[in-house]
């Protein structure tokens, strides 16, 4: 949170000003960057009205949290309201999502979202959205996880009369999710004299910041009850729009039988996959012809072991990119196509039958085989040459077809503890942002720390399994991979370091003396041991990430030099472009460095790197990093 006091409190540092001085400070050092304009307007006429509504109702002694952080999220509640219940006694929490509009309508298709004129597109219903954060925040703090009715939901459209937004209060309102408008203020006093009392909020506001705050459900854990059951998952914010989009494009498409694309564009950890299974369950349960395919075989491998352990069709959800050459136009509702940035040129290969090479382009194919093609990409994944899963590259193949097509951008991210600050740290460090690398302030959300040694960075992350974290080791694909074992042998030790010696994850898809096959490295206990490449591990998270920065990336000077000499990946052919793998391996280790949700060690094989490390972290692995 940026800032935590009594309402009494908040009042008089508004009224002095001094408030918004500190909430812009505070947000520079949480997020590395001063807020924008827009932001600080917000404060300033959104923050007075609600401590003006909690000291008129008597609620002064309230404490107020605001800009209060999501765990595992870098979404940000704008207030949640900590004190003691009236008639009860115990903590009561009210979350609170601050609107300035003044006029607004739902959305013709869908009233769970609604439009304003400041928007090109469609946003969500602030009761919708208020409700998803309550739902988040149950599912992840500790102190709200047993006591649920102790949470309550409000969205105040201070400056909205009945005429301006009367039509928002279609969408269903419920204890987590309820509107109030500026002119029925007395409707919003009463309601927070309903859920808080006049004490002190104090000892409630510090059992919700000191709640245990749970472990991401991780996505393959529950991905079989998610397609199977019900949903699983809480969407926030753009990833309910992206969701409800998809669901109205395929209304649409049946009721009109027409067609659409739907391009969802995120970085890494902005719930893409969370969207796919959610949309992929939801039309699963409602008898709707849909299918997930990936370019990944380490992800779909993985989603049909876990989701179709008991169910056979559930298996047959989870296809590949090139499953659809020979697929009949339009044969599905839905094609949900995860991971796009690792579509393809084209689906033929040299095993592929003279039948079969219809010449189509891979982006073509997928397009043609659903009435709503779905694709949710991130293009800085891009880690292979012939990779062109782009938002523009589709666009233009939906443009060429005469389609209509929808691009819905994921802002906030769940990977790295929810860290905003680390990924741009990673995003700065590898060059993929201007302004060169900057030297890492520790958030509270993300570890960071340099090893000396790759059997200390080793020796770290085993320590951390112990204590039940689930930890894997990656590196850049700098050492030879022996591909094939003979039966009986245990895998050999590929990549050696000084004396330290480990074997490469499995090539394939056989265990290998206790090893997993290629595509459970990532979420099977036994691929601790191995090193995971960025194949393996890209798609998939893990609690502590090791990551080896191999002699392909070096620093020198005052930049980064990438040697093709050093990689050993068989991707890159004497006819691919140095920028190209300059770009590759660059976007390698920003996949390598995007895994862990708490916490990443890296080990440099080149002594200069290591030391550049060291200077912008700070932090060694004997040194508390947070």
């Amino acid at each position: 949170m940026l800032f935590r006091d009594s309402a009494a409190a908040v009042a008089a540092e508004c009224h002095s000003g001094a408030l918004f001085f500190r909430l812009t400070e505070q947000f520079a050092h949480v997020h590395g960057h001063k807020p924008g304009s827009s932001e600080v307007r917000s404060w300033e006429r959104s923050i007075p009205v609600l401590a003006s509504a909690l000291n008129d109702a008597g609620l002064g002694q309230v404490e107020v949290l605001l800009e209060y952080g999501l765990p595992l999220n870098s979404k940000r509640a704008d207030a949640v309201l900590a004190g003691v219940h009236p008639k009860t006694g115990l903590p009561s929490y009210v979350i609170v999502e601050l609107k300035q509009w003044s006029s607004a309508e739902p959305d013709d298709d869908d009233p769970s979202l609604c439009r304003i004129d400041s928007y090109a597109r469609a946003v969500l219903n602030p009761v919708n959205q208020v409700r998803g954060y309550c739902e988040y925040l149950i599912s992840f703090n500790g102190a709200l996880a047993e006591h649920p009715e102790r949470v309550n939901g409000a969205a105040y459209l201070h400056n909205a009369t009945e005429f301006g937004v009367g039509g928002l209060f279609e969408a269903e309102q419920d204890q987590y999710g309820q509107l109030f408008i500026g002119a029925r203020r007395s409707e919003f006093i009463d309601f927070l004299r309903m859920k808080l009392g006049p004490e002190s909020g104090a000892s409630a506001a510090d059992e919700l910041v000191s709640g245990k705050i749970g472990p991401s459900k991780q996505l393959m854990a529950v991905a079989a009850q998610e397609v199977r059951e019900r949903e699983q998952f809480v969407l926030l914010d753009e990833q309910q729009i992206a969701y409800r989009i998809v669901l109205n494009a395929v209304r649409r498409a049946k009721q009109a039988d027409h067609k659409e694309v739907v391009i969802v564009t995120g970085g890494p950890g902005t719930g893409k996959s969370v969207i796919a299974l959610s949309l992929l369950g939801e039309l699963y349960r409602q008898g709707i012809t849909a299918l997930h395919a990936t370019g990944s075989s380490s992800f779909t491998t993985t989603m049909r072991k876990v989701a179709g352990a008991r169910k056979r069709e559930v298996k047959d959800l989870f296809k590949y990119f090139n499953s659809f050459m020979t697929a009949e136009r339009n044969s599905l509702d839905v094609l949900i196509c995860d991971e796009a940035h690792r579509i393809r040129e084209t689906s033929a290969n040299r095993y592929t039958q003279a039948s079969n090479r219809t010449g189509k382009a891979q982006i073509e194919e997928l397009i043609d085989a659903a009435r709503v093609p779905v694709f949710l990409l991130d293009e800085h994944q891009v880690v292979r040459p012939g990779e062109m899963g782009t938002v523009e590259e589709i666009k233009a193949a939906a443009a060429k077809k005469g389609l209509q097509y929808r691009v819905v951008p994921l802002d906030s991210q769940f990977r790295c503890g929810g860290s905003d600050a680390y990924l741009r740290w990673v995003v700065r460090l590898l060059g993929h942002e201007p302004g060169g690398a900057v030297t890492w302030e520790p958030d509270g959300k993300m570890q960071l720390m340099v090893a000396d040694s790759p059997q200390e960075l080793e020796a770290f992350l085993d320590n951390h399994r112990s204590q039940g974290y689930s930890a894997r080791m990656s590196a850049g694909y700098c050492w030879k991979w022996t591909k094939k074992v003979p039966p009986g042998q245990a895998l050999p030790p590929d990549v050696v370091i000084g004396e330290w010696e480990r074997p490469w994850n499995v090539f394939g898809d056989r265990s290998i003396g206790g090893a997993p096959p290629a595509a459970l490295w990532a979420t099977d206990p036994a691929g601790f041991g191995q090193v995971g490449c960025v194949y393996t591990a890209q798609g998939f998270e893990y609690d502590w990430s090791g990551v080896i920065i191999g002699p392909d990336l070096v620093w020198r000077g005052d930049h980064w030099v990438t040697d093709r000499s050093a990689s050993k990946d068989p991707v890159f052919k004497k006819s691919t472009p140095d920028a190209d793998v300059d770009r590759l391996i660059r976007n390698t280790y920003k996949v390598l460095l995007t895994r862990g949700m708490i916490g990443t060690a890296v080990y440099s094989t080149d002594a200069e790197t290591r030391e550049k490390l060291r200077s912008l972290t700070g932090a060694t692995l004997s040194v508390a990093a947070v």
